[in-house]
């Protein structure tokens, strides 16, 4: 008798396995539908000299970014542009936009200059150089090309309780408390 039930006991298991893993399946194709792109960067290329800082010879304009495909529940969007190889010991933050209404799906460049008021609901937030709005690549010399993570996060608030003096950190964490999806586009630059 033990051995029906066991046979039963494992049946029953690998049904319910089988049931749990196409739902989690079917859960990371919705939430990976989100995706993002440039007309001005090409993933894992290098970054153009237009959007690097002006410290390092740039123009220090943001690319234009486009995204689509996001969540059901979508209210509002946020991006955020890493460099995690700055010799920091915490990474570098470029860009810090939230509040991003929901109806927009795209940035055109020069976004990130606070004078173009392209989106009067959206926030620029500190970026570690200490100002609001975009700060283009400027890796120390000597240092290789650093990977620069432009991301895009569907949410599901229309607004972050923050403002444009909230430090990138706070504003990772309430993006990461509600977001729905994140799509990334990786470029590099280096001296």
């Amino acid at each position: 008798m033990n051995l029906g039930f066991r046979r039963f006991s494992y049946r029953k298991l690998s049904k319910g396995l089988l049931a749990s893993a196409l739902f989690l399946a079917t859960m990371a194709t919705q939430a990976g539908q989100l995706t993002l792109s440039s007309s001005s960067l090409k993933p894992g290329g290098k970054m153009p000299l237009a959007h690097v800082y002006s410290g390092c010879g740039g123009e220090n304009l943001s690319p234009q970014l486009s995204w689509s495909g996001a969540p059901e529940g979508t209210k509002s969007y946020a991006v955020m542009v890493y460099d995690p190889d700055a010799p920091t010991g915490s990474g570098w933050w470029h860009w810090v936009m939230f509040n991003i209404p929901a109806d927009v799906t795209s940035l055109p460049e020069g976004a990130g200059d606070l004078k173009n008021g392209l989106i009067p609901e959206a926030i620029q937030g500190r970026n570690d150089y200490g100002n609001p709005g975009y700060g283009g690549a400027c890796p120390p010399k000597g240092h290789g090309d650093h990977h620069y993570r432009f991301r895009v996060y569907a949410l599901k608030v229309d607004s972050l309780p923050l403002d444009e003096n909230s430090s990138p950190a706070k504003v990772g964490f309430n993006v990461n408390a509600n977001k729905l999806a994140e799509a990334e586009l990786e470029v590099l630059w280096g001296h």
